[in-house]
């Protein structure tokens, strides 16, 4: 309603689709639209009737867009991510992409050891190192791991998600975390892939632990995974790639405790339910990450079928320095799309 009155529904919907033409006339898949808005809010929204109460709910054009499969976000998220050396972005380099740390123009260096709560007896398994990097890459802020810990070597859930609660303090809001995975179904080996979503099938939760969610100072352990991985940054990622000329593979990432790679059978089962991927880390990570209110980005390279007799750890490292050009490729695409929101 107006304030004089009259019902504006009409309009608002005539707007909504207008607005509908003109973005797929542009070819646009993201929108970024006013939060609160009747129109164009999104999870809470003004009612309409100018006394400045909340509801739950989605503005008419905001609907019409998602309806349509549009990714859509307001404003407050988008300077929310903006980076700047208060908020610089988080990356967590796996198997194969330990040579993007080298892009960074470091203002400072941190030995992992001076991370709260990483294992200070920890040795990096093959292609990983231990030094927090900090600086920029190509004039944006980031925080570069170029190395993690993980459960199959007998850490704990604290343990490995303490370079998460570190990027947190460090004021980073967004994080790229990247890993190498086995194909699921049939993808190809050495494609790069887009982690929508995933199956954590560890055993274990960082938020079950009352020693973890202290460290991380969470209010509540009951945190909803859905939309875990961010869908504002999925679309730079798709843009990013698609300006590399990469073929981006998306889908479900199941997390398992490893060290092992998987049985046949296990690969089977894992299709039935709805894996695309599957790996040995990211999904601790990304739960505490996601607790904590960062912007959750998840890439994975491909690097091997698996439930196949012949695979190996060197072929996994092997596979993953082959495609680390293009999946570095699309992370500094996203760091560019990241960097064009300032200002």
């Amino acid at each position: 309603m107006t304030q004089d009155g009259r019902d504006v529904t009409r309009a608002y919907a005539d707007g909504a689709a207008r607005s509908l033409d003109i973005a797929r006339v542009h070819g646009a898949t993201l929108a970024i639209l006013k939060a609160k808005s009747p129109s164009c809010g999104t999870g809470r929204i003004y009612d309409g009737t100018f006394s400045g109460t909340l509801v739950p709910g989605d503005g008419v054009a905001a609907e019409l867009l998602m309806q349509k499969g549009f990714t859509v976000v307001d404003e407050q998220l988008v300077s929310y991510c903006e980076p700047s050396f208060e908020h610089p972005v988080a990356i967590v380099l796996g198997s194969g992409l330990g040579a993007l740390a080298d892009r960074v123009r470091i203002v400072r260096r941190i030995p992992y050891e001076d991370v709260e709560g990483f294992p200070h007896e920890a040795i990096p398994v093959e292609g990983h190192r231990f030094e927090v990097i900090v600086g920029t890459i190509d004039d944006v802020p980031v925080v570069v791991y170029p190395g993690r810990v993980h459960l199959y070597q007998g850490y704990s859930a604290l343990e490995v998600t303490s370079l998460i609660r570190h990027a947190h303090r460090l004021g980073c809001r967004d994080l790229i975390l990247t890993c190498a995975s086995g194909a699921v179904g049939d993808v190809v080996p050495g494609t790069v892939g887009l982690i929508r979503d995933q199956m954590n099938l560890t055993g274990v939760n960082p938020l079950a632990s009352a020693e973890c969610v202290a460290a991380a100072e969470i209010d509540n352990p009951f945190v909803s995974m859905a939309g875990g991985y961010s869908s504002y940054l999925a679309e730079f990622a798709r843009a990013a790639a698609d300006d590399a000329g990469v073929t981006l593979a998306e889908g479900v990432y199941a997390g398992l405790l490893g060290p092992t790679y998987e049985t046949a059978a296990e690969v089977r089962a894992l299709g039935m339910l709805g894996a695309d991927f599957v790996g040995m880390s990211t999904v601790c990570e990304a739960i505490m990450a996601h607790a904590l209110g960062m912007q959750v980005l998840g890439l994975t390279i491909v690097t091997n079928r698996a439930g196949q007799s012949d695979n190996t750890h060197s072929e996994v490292l092997t596979m993953a320095d082959a495609a680390a050009g293009e999946s570095s490729a699309v992370i500094l695409g996203v760091l560019r799309y990241l960097g064009g929101t300032r200002g």
